[in-house]
């Protein structure tokens, strides 16, 4: 499994966002591209605990099944559901989502230290190595999502 906290697989997941433009258009889903990359800073700040969200009912209810699905080898799904506080409605500048983006996955590459929240809204209890297995498949996704 690739990590963020790896330089490599880190700097990978950084050249696929260079090969993004603001004329990038999504295989799936209803997001542009400049929403996709601010969508995808939300899960980062919830790690950094610089967002914090409660857990959900459903959360609470089948969070830690789906957490096995998560965290396991297998890419994620196109058009599967996201927390109604990770939805953008509105047109973000492309050029500052994507310097803001690039600059969370750098800061996330120091390591389990900048995970300040173990605790995912959906998901339940999270160590730093879930956080890095779900960041890095959420990234990916996206990245997939907008052919990158």
């Amino acid at each position: 499994m690739k990590s963020l906290y790896n330089t490599t697989s880190n700097q990978e997941i950084i050249n696929r966002i260079h090969l993004l433009s603001p004329q990038s258009l999504s295989h799936w889903g209803k997001m542009t591209v400049s929403q996709m990359m601010e969508h995808c800073q939300a899960p980062l700040k919830v790690a950094f605990g610089e967002l914090v969200l409660q857990q959900s009912l459903m959360g609470l209810l089948f969070g830690r099944m789906a957490k096995k699905k998560l965290v396991n080898d297998k890419p994620f799904d196109p058009n599967i559901p996201t927390a109604k506080e990770f939805i953008v409605t509105h047109e973000p500048d492309f050029d500052a989502a994507k310097a803001i983006l690039i600059e969370y996955i750098t800061r996330f590459q120091q390591g389990p230290s900048v995970i300040k929240n173990l605790k995912h809204p959906f998901f339940g209890p999270m160590t730093p190595e879930e956080w890095d297995i779900s960041q890095w498949k959420h990234l990916d996704h996206h990245l997939r999502q907008f052919g990158v």
